[in-house]
């Protein structure tokens, strides 16, 4: 119910009637939802049936965002432009570069530069087949 509204009698008189039944109305929840038996379901505490109900929600709200953006996204590719790439689903990210990883490498090809020369670099693009590779462009 929007929390704009008050409650009407009727829905007064109705909350007033189903109050004996909350008990067997979260059971059903648990077995039909959760998939939990009644002997199940009676052995949980009332902190752990909250935090499964609050898992669930959570759960639920994520299937659906996730149905949203799927439906979004075909009908945005479905309604684009000829020539216009598609739109990705899932936009691969690029990962994080390790920082430590990367300063311990460029120190040690620094450590090996200065002892051995850069003729290694050369002998890297001779492997690949380049020929002669000036630094620049000349």
């Amino acid at each position: 119910m929007p929390n704009d509204q008050e409650e009407t009698p009727n829905d007064l008189r109705l909350k007033k009637l189903a109050e004996p039944f909350l008990e067997e109305k979260e059971l059903a929840f648990f077995v039909v939802h959760i998939g939990l038996s009644p002997k199940d379901y009676s052995q949980l505490t009332n902190l752990e049936k909250l935090f499964i109900s609050k898992e669930y929600e959570n759960k639920f709200i994520s299937s659906t965002t996730w149905t949203r953006n799927a439906v979004l996204n075909g009908v945005a590719n479905a309604r684009r432009n000829k020539g216009k790439k598609f739109i990705d689903l899932f936009p691969k990210k690029q990962a994080k570069a390790d920082l430590e990883y990367n300063e311990n490498v460029i120190e040690a090809i620094s450590r090996m530069e200065n002892k051995n020369g850069k003729g290694w670099v050369d002998r890297v693009y001779e492997k690949l087949g380049f020929k002669d590779f000036k630094k620049g462009g000349e």
